[in-house]
C-alpha cells in the first residue's frame, strides 16, 4: 500500500513540546493508508506561547485538525471558539476541529475511556466507578463517566495537589449532571477506599503510583478488595503491566492499561477528524502490542 499527497490532501497535526517521541503521526497516517483516505499527520513543536500563532496558522492554512500535548492543552482550551461538554468542564482541550476557520476544542481521554470499556461489552450508563487521582487523565475519565450516564462516581484524591481541582470538578459535574452522586474523598483512607471499590463496578488509577520507578506502589492498600467482576484500568503505561493490574487479573476482573488508553483516545480523536472509525485492531498490532 501507499498514498500520495496531492492538491487535494487534508492535514493533520500534533502541536506541543516535545512532540517527537509520538506515536501518533504514525497511528493517524498509518489507519489513513489503510481505509485510503488522503490526509497527511505532522507533528510540530509549538510551546505554550505559540497556541494562538499556531491557531491562526490552522484557519489560514485550512489545517482539518490538532492533536494537542503539553505545555498546550489550556491554552488551546482557552484560544478555542467553541468546546464540547467534557472540555468545557475540564477547561482543557487535547483535539482540536477546524470547521470552516470555526475551532472547537475536544477532550478525548474520557471518550477514548468509555469507548475501550464499549469494545469489550462494558457499558458505562448505570454503573459506579471509583476514580483514584484527579489529574488529567483521572479528571477525564471522571467527568466523560459522568456525561455517559454513570450513576455515581467516587473521586480519590490526596488532600494536596489536584484536591481543590477534584472538587471543582464534582461541583461542574453536580451541574450538568445532578442525577450523577459525585463525591470527592481521600486517597490516605483506604477503609473509604475499599468500601466504595466494594460498591463499584469500575476502579480507574489515574495516578502514577506503579509507574516506573513506582513500581510496587498502588492505590489500594489491600488487594481483596479486588474481586470477579470488577472491571480495574491504569492510565500507568510504563510498566505495560502495573502491580495493580496484575492483581487484578489474577483475581479475575477485566483489565485495562495505559497502551489501551492512549490507543482509544486516537480513535476518538481520528474519528473526529475524519468522521471514520479507525482500524483498531491493525492499529494495535502494528504499534501498540505489548
Amino acid at each position: 500500500m501507499g498514498r500520495t499527497i496531492n492538491g487535494k490532501t487534508a492535514v493533520l497535526a500534533l502541536i506541543g513540546d516535545p512532540v517527537g517521541h509520538s506515536l501518533s503521526p504514525q497511528m493517524h497516517n498509518y489507519a489513513c493508508e489503510l481505509l485510503g483516505l488522503n490526509y497527511v499527520y505532522v507533528a510540530y513543536t509549538v510551546k505554550k506561547d505559540g497556541v494562538p500563532a499556531a491557531f491562526d496558522a490552522m484557519r489560514a492554512l485550512g489545517i482539518r485538525g490538532f492533536n494537542v500535548t503539553m505545555p498546550c492543552k489550556i491554552a488551546a482550551f482557552e484560544h478555542a471558539d467553541r468546546h464540547s461538554e467534557a472540555a468545557q468542564i475540564i477547561g482543557a482541550c487535547n483535539t482540536i476541529i477546524n470547521d470552516g476557520g470555526v475551532l472547537t476544542g475536544h477532550i478525548t481521554d474520557g471518550e477514548g475511556y468509555v469507548n475501550m470499556l464499549r469494545a469489550k461489552g462494558a457499558e458505562i450508563a448505570g454503573q459506579k466507578i471509583t476514580v483514584c487521582g484527579a489529574g488529567g487523565a483521572g479528571t477525564a475519565i471522571a467527568v466523560q463517566c459522568a456525561l455517559d450516564g454513570a450513576k455515581a462516581v467516587s473521586i480519590f484524591n490526596r488532600r494536596s495537589g489536584s484536591w481543590n481541582r477534584a472538587l471543582e470538578t464534582a461541583r461542574k459535574i453536580k451541574e450538568v449532571r445532578p442525577d450523577c452522586r459525585v463525591e470527592v474523598c481521600d486517597l490516605e483512607d483506604q477503609a473509604l477506599l475499599a468500601e466504595e471499590i466494594a460498591g463499584s463496578d469500575i476502579l480507574a488509577n489515574g495516578t502514577n503510583l506503579g509507574m516506573k520507578p513506582l513500581e510496587d506502589r498502588m492505590v489500594i492498600a489491600d488487594p481483596s478488595v479486588l474481586r470477579p467482576g470488577l472491571i480495574v484500568t491504569d492510565a500507568v503505561y510504563d510498566p505495560v503491566e502495573t502491580r495493580l493490574l496484575k492483581l487484578a487479573k489474577d483475581a479475575g476482573c477485566l483489565t485495562f492499561g495505559g497502551k489501551d488508553m492512549l490507543l482509544w483516545q486516537g480513535v476518538a480523536a481520528f474519528k473526529l477528524f475524519t468522521g471514520h472509525d479507525m482500524p483498531v485492531e491493525e492499529v494495535k498490532a502494528r504499534y501498540f502490542a505489548d
